[in-house]
């Protein structure tokens, strides 16, 4: 029974997460723990999402073949990642999803083992990430060129001709960038916070994020980033804590009271690259491993860049610094030089 003033929030809706046919024809019980484990076991969105699709594809491969649940053995996982074509990392992303399903499946006794325990996944390691990142010079002609007032036009009946507004969305895009590339937050952290999250301690303003893997991070701002999220909320008017600090807005320009979600962050990243002449190759990611390696550049500690970044080991930290990228080119550029006959 519900008790008072508790409100429960299922983590996964039926209607917006079917169940695979082979997985509904095994029985209720199969379908029931098959949605439990995403619901219960995951509480990552975006982890959740990834495995759901895994499966989701797995299952269909299993269908067109004529398996049932019961009959899938490790020669048919195998057989499955030895013929999808897509590459390494997301190939041992679809194995390690199909391992924690199935493992849930044995514990609660829906099927007697688990088929993808020990199918092996290709080898691969990186040493450098592949998040395409900008210099210092690039980002700086980011953050200038977004425009934050906008002209409108006056009725006749008010005299006619344009005024100049603020640009709402100008302001907001460009103090979510500021703050991604100085405090080197993912955007799902920064996008997800709440009025209440922004707060002066002294004379400087900290931003509560909620990191990968629920980790709670405060942080302080950079002066310019603070001050582009004041100008921000100077326009917004957003004032109730719980609110959403960076909402999407309507087609009159106006805020709709629903957070901003990663892929219109990812489509206002693009436009504003475009408009700036910079490559449209740049994305959300892009801020994180910029700023980390224009901190290193500048002489920032590794550890430091760690703490920052919440990573818990510095290898994945020096995974996003691509100083040996840029002094390798620059030692190309000066040290290998074909003269041209004339």
């Amino acid at each position: 029974m519900k008790e008072p003033g508790v409100e429960i929030i299922p983590a996964v809706l039926p209607s917006d997460f079917p169940v695979p046919a082979i997985i509904a024809s095994a029985g209720d019980k199969a379908s029931e723990h098959f949605l439990e484990f995403f619901a219960a076991t995951i509480r990552n969105k975006n982890t959740r999402a990834a495995y759901v699709q895994a499966a989701a594809q797995f299952f269909r491969w299993c269908e067109q073949y004529g398996l049932r649940l019961a009959s899938i053995r490790p020669l048919h996982v195998s057989a499955y990642i030895e013929a999808k074509p897509t590459t390494a990392p997301s190939i041992k992303q679809h194995l390690a999803a199909l391992r924690g399903l199935f493992n849930w499946l044995v514990i609660k006794q829906v099927v007697p083992e688990n088929p993808a325990m020990f199918v092996k996944g290709p080898k691969f390691s990186r040493q450098v990430g592949i998040t395409p990142i900008m210099e210092a010079e690039q980002m700086r002609l980011l953050l200038d060129s977004i425009p934050i007032t906008r002209k409108i036009k006056v009725p006749k009946i008010d005299g006619g001709g344009y005024k100049e507004v603020p640009d709402i969305k100008g302001l907001r895009d460009r103090a979510i960038i500021a703050i991604m590339g100085y405090t080197f937050g993912r955007v799902s952290a920064v996008i997800g916070v709440n009025r209440g999250d922004y707060r002066l301690e002294g004379k400087r303003a900290r931003l509560r994020l909620l990191e990968k893997g629920n980790k709670e991070k405060l942080v302080w701002l950079h002066r310019e980033a603070e001050e582009y999220l004041d100008a921000y909320l100077a326009v917004s008017g957003i004032e109730e804590k719980d609110a959403p600090l960076f909402q999407s807005l309507d087609k009159a320009q106006r805020l709709t009271g629903e957070a901003l979600d990663r892929r219109n962050m990812l489509y206002a990243v693009k436009d504003r690259c475009r408009d700036a002449g910079l490559s449209e190759e740049f994305c959300n990611h892009t801020f994180r491993g910029t700023g980390i390696t224009v901190f290193l550049h500048n002489g920032g500690a590794l550890e430091a860049a760690q703490d920052m970044a919440n990573h818990s080991d510095p290898r994945t930290t020096k995974l996003y610094d691509r100083r040996k990228d840029l002094a390798t080119l620059s030692e190309i550029e000066r040290r290998i030089a074909f003269e041209k006959t004339r």
